[in-house]
């Protein structure tokens, strides 16, 4: 469906980019909700497709290497589509949206069967519920019990809390930098390539953490999470009061890497603390929650007067939110050794 929405929404962008009509920007609107359409649906797919002993951080690291690859090969096609003509990129998108709805159809049908599971509910345990039939369950010991086999411990909100943040600089650094670098360009370049070495420092950075997240596997996932917001909070914080090219690159970078190691990290956790039956269900309501993150990191981004040291002053407060909220509780969880499975 996503696909298909989006090879739909190039075809009416396509006529759009030429006679500039007012179907432009509710078309690219479009393609952006269904892009985030499709990464709730993805994260949802990938633990049902799971091989046996085949761990969801290798998985997804290397779907995520697959888009990147993808991303460089793609990239020089549109520009040389570009050359010929303005719709002829839209074309290229529509051909590539459409291939992939047909080759969606090739996936097992146990992609669309929730057989044997349960939604999860994203709260520590069943005392963070906020629920109308809270007193009920206190006073009913087995639907306590399963409530709190649904939740998906404190470990994964925390982690989920820090993802939230980074994930809402991204959205963050997308408008706000795209608005601010096309009327005050970085020092001695133009507009476009300022927003190029964005764009190229903050893909590179989360090329790196993907790299660096199929290498570590599943290796101590709270304390990576924790030292990569604190990174970034200090690149961000620098990059506020020396404000230039070098500081934002950098920050586009430390994104860049952190978003994709710490969201490695998540996988790990949910795959480590959250009981199988529940496990897509986490997987879906936890990139749901990203991913409105991203929206209002987006939102921040563009309501934002444009300047440089107030917008990356915001960025820095956006990390320490998070990071300040969820330190103590992974570090905590952190000293738990060893993994701590939960049977429904």
């Amino acid at each position: 469906g996503a696909m298909l929405a989006r090879a739909l929404l190039a075809l009416v962008l396509s006529g759009a980019v030429v006679s500039g009509s007012v179907e432009l920007y509710p078309a690219a609107l479009g393609v952006l909700v269904a892009s985030k359409a499709y990464g709730v649906v993805r994260s949802a797919v990938v633990p049902r497709l799971l091989p046996p002993g085949f761990s969801l951080v290798k998985a997804n690291s290397r779907v995520t290497l697959g888009g990147l690859l993808a991303t460089a090969v793609a990239a020089p096609m549109g520009a040389g589509l570009q050359a010929v003509g303005p719709r002829w990129p839209l074309f290229g998108a529509f051909v590539i949206f459409v291939s992939g709805m047909f080759l969606s159809f090739s996936l097992p049908r146990k992609v669309d069967s929730s057989k044997g599971e349960s939604k999860a509910l994203l709260a520590a345990d069943e005392e963070h519920l906020h629920l109308h039939a809270r007193a009920e369950a206190a006073s009913d010991t087995s639907r306590k019990r399963r409530l709190g086999l649904r939740t998906v411990g404190p470990a994964v909100t925390h982690a989920l809390a820090a993802n939230a943040s980074l994930r809402c600089l991204s959205g963050f650094l997308i408008f706000f930098l795209a608005f601010l670098l096309r009327e005050h360009p970085l020092a001695g370049q133009s507009a476009a390539v300022s927003l190029g070495i964005v764009g190229v420092s903050a893909g590179a950075g989360n090329a790196l953490g993907t790299a660096v997240g199929a290498w570590l596997k599943s290796r101590a996932p709270e304390l990576i999470i924790v030292t990569v917001v604190g990174v970034v909070l200090g690149v961000a914080i620098t990059s506020a009061v020396f404000f230039g090219a070098v500081g934002v690159a950098c920050l586009g970078a430390c994104a860049g890497f952190a978003q994709a190691l710490s969201k490695l990290s998540l996988d790990a956790l949910l795959q480590r603390d959250v009981p199988e039956q529940v496990r897509t269900s986490a997987f879906a309501r936890s990139e749901t929650l990203l991913q409105m993150a991203w929206v209002v990191g987006g939102g921040i981004g563009i309501a934002l007067p444009l300047i440089g040291t107030l917008g990356l002053s915001v960025a820095a407060g956006i990390v320490a939110v998070g990071w300040l909220s969820t330190v103590r509780g992974l570090l905590t969880s952190s000293r738990r050794t060893g993994p701590r499975p939960r049977v429904l």
